[in-house]
């Protein structure tokens, strides 16, 4: 009897330490360590172009330009955002090959780089910039006394690709709700945590256009990765519907499909909130075992955990 107890016990253990070690499991499993093949050029949106045989410029409007790497796999997009005094560049995908480069061919201003999240397909890793400014929270601030912040794996998850996590300078923190002077033109930093827990996202005050980040793009939303939790989605959707007009246009990182940069509407983002609440309420159905596929739109997936699993962070 004692020696079926102890094995019950052994089981019992093993299965707890799996479901704490589940994310690095999953990673292990789906990831080989090693930079994915190139995707072959596609044609792409008229008023786009080449900058090189890697790099797309697709300018928005006379001061915004998306710079996309339609070749990664994950179809990155970064965007360059210029005031009268100073630009931002949102996120600066995997690094592959250097972004900086060719935000610094598009561009005369002192560039800010500014890092929608910290996964290793936005900080561009090895690339080093003369201005980085992060999200002011805490627990960040803790970690880097000296502005130098080791990012863990957690929250760069670059062993997907063999990608060391690098260390960040930091320049200036952006407290949430605090806005950036471009000259004539401010953007306000929102904090949209969720996809992580250092998700940020920007909008731009005179046009009302949000940059989203990882929070909200065309496809599927990654909700159940090592520090992302579903109550912060909830809190972080909230945060962009209380900002953006009816008329808002949401500029995300990735894209589902060729050609054409990954746009979205506030309907978009409402419909989000719609189906957060819907699944905490255990109304909303999935499909799929890990991770559970949740129908937000057309347009969206939610991919999470199992019911059994979730965090909704407040809970």
């Amino acid at each position: 009897m004692k020696t079926l107890v102890w094995l019950l016990v052994g089981i019992l253990a093993l299965a707890a330490a799996a479901v704490w070690q589940r994310h690095w499991l999953l990673f292990e499993v789906l990831s080989d360590g090693t930079t994915p093949a190139l995707l072959e050029a596609t044609a792409e949106s008229a008023g786009s172009r080449w900058h090189d045989d890697y790099f797309l410029i697709e300018p928005i409007d006379e001061r915004t330009i998306a710079i996309g790497e339609p070749r990664y796999p994950q179809q990155n997009f970064s965007y360059l955002i210029l005031g009268r005094a100073r630009a931002v560049l949102f996120d600066a995908g995997p690094g592959l090959r250097d972004i900086r480069a060719v935000a610094e061919s598009l561009t005369d201003l002192p560039i800010t780089f500014i890092p929608s999240h910290f996964h290793y397909d936005h900080i561009g890793n090895e690339i080093t910039f003369d201005q980085v400014a992060v999200i002011d929270l805490p627990e960040l601030r803790k970690r880097a006394p000296d502005n130098r912040l080791a990012l863990t794996w957690q929250e760069h998850l670059g062993s997907a690709e063999g990608i060391a996590a690098p260390v960040l300078e930091i320049d200036k923190w952006l407290a949430p709700g605090s806005t950036i002077d471009l000259g004539d033109r401010t953007l306000e930093v929102l904090y949209t945590p969720g996809h992580t827990e250092d998700s940020i996202s920007l909008l731009d005050q005179s046009s009302g256009t949000l940059f989203t980040g990882d929070f909200i793009y065309p496809g599927d939303l990654y909700a159940f990765l090592p520090n992302s939790d579903l109550g912060d989605y909830q809190r972080g959707a909230a945060t962009l519907i209380e900002v953006a007009t009816p008329e808002a246009e949401l500029l995300g990182a990735h894209r589902a499909q060729a050609p054409g940069l990954p746009r979205l509407s506030t309907k978009d983002l409402k419909d989000l909130d719609r189906g957060l609440r819907a699944l905490r309420a255990g109304e909303l159905r999935g499909t799929g075992t890990y991770p559970v596929s949740y129908p937000i739109n057309e347009q969206l997936t939610l991919l999470a955990e199992p019911r059994w699993l979730q965090s909704w962070s407040d809970d």
